[in-house]
């Protein structure tokens, strides 16, 4: 796949922009269902889902969180994320319990069969490795590029949500209609 260089802001645009093989984001998104189907033939045999895995393994990590820090390290709000625990919770693999402490707070632990199948999930990572064809330093590599893309946009957003928010602001308190908010440079 050949790639176009980066536009400089302002830059009259090309004809192969608009080309789907030159979207970063679908590449990404092809992969991301190409590592789905991957994920759940292997996932199968332990009766996990992918987004299910994601969870168990925060809580191999660290058992015990609340379910908003949770939420917080897989990125998903509670709306998906409840679903996905009360399967888990009768799959008999994590308990949910309200906090002693407080009571808004709801935390998740381990069961002993949800930290006893942590064993069986150790040669997920070794099967992916695999199914991949990459060796273990290029998938490193791979994963701090793609955190660093990740922290680029996730800043993208934010800025360009406040952005919108000052415009919003502005335009409201001067009585006027919206106007649109200038390209970030």
């Amino acid at each position: 796949m050949t790639s176009s260089p980066t536009p400089p802001p302002g830059a009259a645009p090309e004809p192969g922009w608009l080309r789907l093989d030159q979207q970063i984001c679908f590449s990404l998104h092809a992969a991301s269902r190409a590592f789905n189907g991957v994920y759940r033939v292997i996932l199968k045999e332990l009766g996990l889902t992918y987004p299910q895995y994601l969870a168990m393994l925060v809580l191999w990590e660290r058992d015990d969180l609340p379910v908003k820090a949770l939420g917080e390290r897989l990125r998903l709000d509670s709306g998906t994320l409840s679903p996905l625990l009360k399967r888990l919770e009768g799959a008999g693999l994590l308990r949910r319990e309200r906090s002693t402490v407080d009571e808004r707070s709801v935390r998740v632990r381990l069961t002993p069969e949800g930290s006893a199948l942590r064993e069986r999930a150790l040669e997920v990572p070794r099967r992916i490795v695999a199914a991949t064809g990459f060796d273990p330093a290029e998938i490193g590599d791979l994963r701090d590029r793609l955190d660093h893309l990740t922290a680029a946009l996730d800043a993208a957003a934010s800025a360009e949500s406040v952005s919108e928010s000052v415009s919003e602001s502005a335009s409201a308190s001067a009585g006027g209609a919206r106007q649109p908010t200038p390209p970030l440079r």
